[in-house]
């Protein structure tokens, strides 16, 4: 995969709090924001990285938002469940799909959080589940 032609599309802090409270509605959990300062590095990591990398791809950004969110824990609750949630987001919002077993997301996303997979390695696990979002053009 190479590095996007255009700046991508990023997610914002408002639909990342959505995210976090439909899920939350949906799965339950606590609610409540664990740290502040947790969610704003995580929501800046993928665009650090896009400023900083020339050669940064689409998955690569996707996989800073599950390890920023992931890996920073800025909610009281649901933080591996919004981390897959907003990489699922921000590759849809940049024409792709991520396409993979729900029990292979677990699995990934868990052993993320706990620290067994390195930002790098998530990147390479999105690259081998991403698809062209049928409706992009």
């Amino acid at each position: 995969m190479s590095a996007p032609s255009q700046e991508p599309r990023w997610v914002s802090r408002l639909v990342v709090d959505a995210i976090h409270v439909d899920l939350l509605r949906t799965h339950g959990g606590l609610s409540g924001l664990r740290d502040e300062g947790s969610l704003e590095s995580a929501l800046a990591r993928p665009q650090q990285r896009y400023a900083y990398e020339p050669e940064v791809d689409l998955a690569s950004l996707a996989a800073s938002y599950g390890f920023g969110i992931a890996r920073n824990h800025p909610y009281a609750d649901g933080n591996k469940r919004v981390a897959f949630v907003a990489m699922a987001v921000f590759l849809g919002l940049n024409g792709l799909d991520l396409r993979a077993a729900e029990s292979e997301v677990v699995t990934t996303i868990v052993a993320l959080a706990a620290g067994e997979l390195t930002e790098e390695d998530l990147a390479g696990w999105v690259r081998t589940h991403l698809v062209p979002r049928a409706d992009s053009t």
